[in-house]
């Protein structure tokens, strides 16, 4: 789905992205120090602070389940409605359609850099969203993307309740 997207154009639209995308993804890059992409361990959560309750960590796992939320921020919880924390991506998305969403997580394992979202979608609860979303690659062997950080600007945040699940 997102086979030809260019690092050129990622970095276009995260350039557009809100501030707050900007400044996460700036420290990506600052923790990277000229590497193709920084450790798990380069990132301090404390450094973050501001920006901890939208963020997500997914793990990239070498099953079926291929990559499965690590943790996820209070922001990100109250926005879905509940807590996908130990899900397949493919099982809890939060996207268009689990096509959608399991295709910027495979552009980050493959390309080995980061992705931008920045389009408005329908959610799964049939709600219009738009969000400027930055997916970044993190290493544990220096190599292979082993976790994917994820920070996501919500414009016009609404919480959802219980009432609002969707089960798949």
């Amino acid at each position: 789905m997102y086979e030809d997207v260019t690092a050129q154009e990622i970095e276009r639209r995260i350039a557009a992205s809100h501030e707050s995308v900007r400044a996460v993804y700036d420290y990506w890059r600052a923790k990277a120090g000229g590497r193709p992409m920084p450790t798990r361990a380069d990132i301090d959560p404390a450094e973050m602070k501001p920006f901890l309750p939208a963020m997500m960590l997914v793990d990239v796992v070498h099953d079926t389940r291929r990559f499965v939320y690590r943790l996820v921020g209070t922001h990100e919880v109250a926005g879905r409605g509940r807590d996908p924390t130990g899900l397949s991506v493919a099982e809890a998305f939060y996207a268009g359609s689990a096509e959608e969403a399991l295709a910027a997580y495979e552009y980050v394992a493959r390309e080995k850099r980061p992705f931008c979202f920045c389009d408005p979608y329908i959610t799964p609860d049939g709600w219009e969203e738009r969000e400027d979303t930055v997916y970044l690659p993190l290493t544990r062997d220096g190599e292979t993307v082993g976790v994917i950080m994820v920070y996501a600007y919500t414009y016009g945040f609404k919480a959802r309740g219980a009432a609002s699940l969707v089960v798949r």
